[in-house]
């Protein structure tokens, strides 16, 4: 139990602290979190449906570009999701600022919920310790950073109207890489081999480089127009 307990810690632990260190906790933004969350199943609920209905089983455990490109196509429904979280919600008079970062975070909570929780309570219970739920932890993190990024870049394109238009092409081509990632690593992982802990690493430094980009790019959006 106590690799289990370390694990969980690691997994869910950063949004925890995330939510208590910034000024979220302050505003009392939890509502917002909790609605993020809650939509964030409902779109899971219908990539389901949808991955269930237009992509064939598969004998091997290979990459196929085709059912790849209709995973990354099913999974822009995750932006969509955002969209309406974003943009049709009713939220408390909270600033721009503070909605991405609770919507972002409410997202990778219920991520880090649906496909690590199970995994972790079922094998990391067990006698023998492995380093995949380590790992997995790690990956959680990074999706957090991933979807706090997103939901940055989000806000930007459908909530800041005066932003510079020389940085628009930037903002939707940084949302098209962050909203791809699940394809980019499955092609590293399935396409080229690479073993998980190398897979993870480039996630972590990804989500590092897209979270940098996207402070850079609010930033710049935040400052008033000449």
């Amino acid at each position: 139990m106590t690799v289990f307990f370390n694990c969980a810690i690691l997994t869910f632990g950063p949004h925890a602290v995330y939510y208590s260190a910034t000024p979220l906790s302050e505003y009392d933004t939890l509502g917002t979190s909790v609605k993020a969350a809650l939509v964030y199943l409902g779109t899971a609920l219908v990539k389901l449906v949808c991955l269930a209905t237009f992509l064939k089983v598969s004998e091997n455990d290979g990459f196929d570009p085709y059912q790849e490109l209709l995973k990354a196509l099913i999974g822009f429904i995750d932006v969509a999701g955002l969209y309406f979280v974003l943009t049709q919600l009713t939220h408390r008079n909270i600033s721009q600022n503070h909605k991405f970062q609770a919507v972002g975070l409410g997202w990778a909570f219920a991520d880090s919920v649906l496909h690590r929780l199970a995994p972790l309570w079922v094998g990391a219970r067990g006698l023998e310790f492995t380093w995949d739920y380590i790992l997995q932890g790690l990956e959680a993190n990074a999706n957090l950073v991933l979807s706090l990024s997103l939901a940055a870049l989000g806000s930007l394109m459908w909530l800041r109207k005066n932003k510079p238009k020389t940085l628009i092409p930037i903002i939707y081509a940084c949302a098209g890489i962050v909203a791809t990632m699940p394809s980019i690593t499955s092609y590293l992982w399935r396409g080229l081999g690479w073993h998980f802990t190398k897979v993870v690493g480039f996630e972590l430094f990804t989500s590092l480089v897209m979270a940098f980009i996207s402070w850079q790019l609010f930033s710049s959006c935040q400052k008033p127009s000449a």
